[in-house]
C-alpha cells in the first residue's frame, strides 16, 4: 500500500492526493498551493478551521464539506452552490470521490459535545478508503468503520489518548493507521512510538508528523 499521497503538515491538517486533491482541516499552511478540489472541515475549533490556510489551498471551484452547524462560518468563504453541510451518516459524491460524515464527539469531556453534530470523514477515492477521525473519543459506533488507512488523534486532553486510540484501531483493524493531533497543541512527539507499541503488530503505524 502506498502512503506518499498523504501529507500532514501539523496537527490534523491533512492533504490526500489522487484523482482529486482533498484537504482536511488545513491549518498553518505556509505556501499558497491553491490546488484543493475538496476541503473538508470537521469542526470550528481554531486548529481545524483556519480561514487563512483555507485561502492558501482553495481554488475558484473548490467544493467545501462541513458539519451542518457551520453554515455561518463557511458561508463567508464558500459560494453556496459549493458548500455541502453534512450530519453524521450523510454522504456525498464529488467527481468520483465518495465522502461520508462520521460521528465525532466527547462522551464526557465538554470540548466536543455530541449535540454540535461535528464530524469525521470516510473518503473513498481511487480504490482506497481513508478514515479521518476529527476530534473524537474512541466511540463504539466507530469500531465497525471499514477502511484501508485510518487517521486518528492520539494527543489526549481533548480527544482519545494513546491507549484509547490503539484500542479503537485494534477493533477496527484497518490495513494501516496514521496517528494525528499530537505533538503541538496537545500531546508529545514521542506519543507516536507509544501508540505504535500498543497497536496490533499486523497493522502498520505510519508516522507522518515531523517535529
Amino acid at each position: 500500500m502506498q502512503y506518499d499521497q498523504i501529507q500532514i503538515n501539523t496537527q490534523s491538517s491533512i492533504r490526500i492526493g489522487g484523482s482529486k486533491t482533498v484537504y482536511f482541516d488545513p491549518f498553518q499552511i505556509r505556501d499558497e498551493a491553491n490546488d484543493a478540489d475538496i476541503i473538508c472541515i470537521t469542526h470550528s475549533h481554531f486548529d481545524h478551521f483556519d480561514p487563512d490556510s483555507i485561502a492558501k489551498v482553495r481554488k475558484k471551484d473548490t467544493e467545501f464539506l462541513a458539519p451542518a452547524g457551520m453554515a455561518k462560518e463557511l458561508g463567508k468563504l464558500a459560494d453556496m452552490d459549493k458548500l455541502h453541510l453534512l450530519s453524521p451518516g450523510e454522504s456525498l459524491e464529488i467527481g468520483g470521490a465518495s465522502i461520508t460524515a462520521q460521528p465525532a464527539y466527547n462522551k464526557i469531556k465538554p470540548f466536543h459535545p455530541k449535540r454540535n453534530g461535528w464530524v469525521g470523514y470516510l473518503l473513498e477515492m481511487d480504490g482506497t478508503r481513508y478514515y479521518i477521525a476529527g476530534d473524537t473519543d474512541a466511540l463504539k459506533e466507530l469500531q465497525d468503520i471499514k477502511c484501508d488507512i485510518a487517521m486518528v488523534p492520539i494527543g489526549g486532553t481533548y480527544t482519545m489518548t494513546v491507549k484509547e486510540a490503539a484500542g479503537l484501531i485494534n477493533r477496527m483493524q484497518p490495513k494501516a493507521v496514521i496517528p494525528i493531533h499530537y505533538g503541538s497543541v496537545v500531546g508529545k512527539p514521542k506519543d507516536a512510538e507509544a501508540f505504535r507499541k500498543l497497536v496490533d503488530p499486523g497493522i502498520p503505524v505510519i508516522i507522518k508528523l515531523d517535529f
